[in-house]
């Protein structure tokens, strides 16, 4: 069973429903049992960095997730669901994140369009996440921040727009993409049924 954590920051049933078409057995909760229970974690979102970890602390969900990485359960962070891997945010002032990577939430630069929605390409680093995935492909973004890794070496993708930023990540058990899989047509569900793969491998 996949968990996909309902902290109330949006999307929660098109993710599930997709993981749900490519063959996973999913439970949108905000139970920390149900979280330490399920043999792999999903972490979507939309909305605020702040009201994100804002939600996860008043539900008590934070301490479920760290101990549940720790304990090396495959983790997918979906956009909002990946930056708030990170130790800080600079939205609506410094809000710490989770801190299982380090590294920064930025904003683009005002010399792009913010949002930054639509279909983009994305550079591809080899990794199991995106196997079957041809380089350059294209998937759905809608964000208006980006996330600035300490260590390089868990960028396994970028994408252009007014400057080269990290559109996924990977540290061992853990991988986070910044654009929406589950909006993101076929290709989009490939990823999605690899990370179901890497649960049961």
């Amino acid at each position: 069973m996949i968990a996909v954590i309902d902290y109330g920051m949006g999307n929660l049933r098109s993710v599930s429903k997709a993981l749900e078409s490519v063959g996973a057995e999913t439970k949108v909760t905000n139970s920390p049992e149900d979280i330490k229970s399920a043999e792999a974690i999903v972490l979507p979102g939309v909305g605020a960095f702040c009201r994100g970890m804002e939600n996860l602390e008043q539900l008590g969900l934070s301490p479920a997730i760290l101990e549940s990485i720790k304990n090396n359960k495959p983790f997918l962070g979906i956009c909002l669901g990946l930056q708030l891997l990170f130790t800080e945010s600079e939205e609506h002032g410094v809000s710490k994140g989770l801190g299982i990577l380090k590294g920064s939430v930025k904003k683009f630069a005002p010399n792009v369009k913010i949002p930054h929605m639509g279909w983009n390409q994305i550079k591809l680093n080899t990794t199991d996440l995106f196997d079957g995935i041809p380089d350059n492909s294209y998937f759905y973004f809608d964000h208006s921040y980006y996330v600035e890794p300490k260590d390089k070496n868990t960028v396994i993708a970028v994408t252009q727009y007014g400057k080269d930023f990290v559109s996924a990540v990977n540290k061992d058990n853990i991988w986070g993409v910044q654009f929406h899989p589950e909006k993101s047509s076929d290709l989009g569900l490939k990823i999605l049924k690899n990370f179901v793969e890497l649960t049961r491998s």
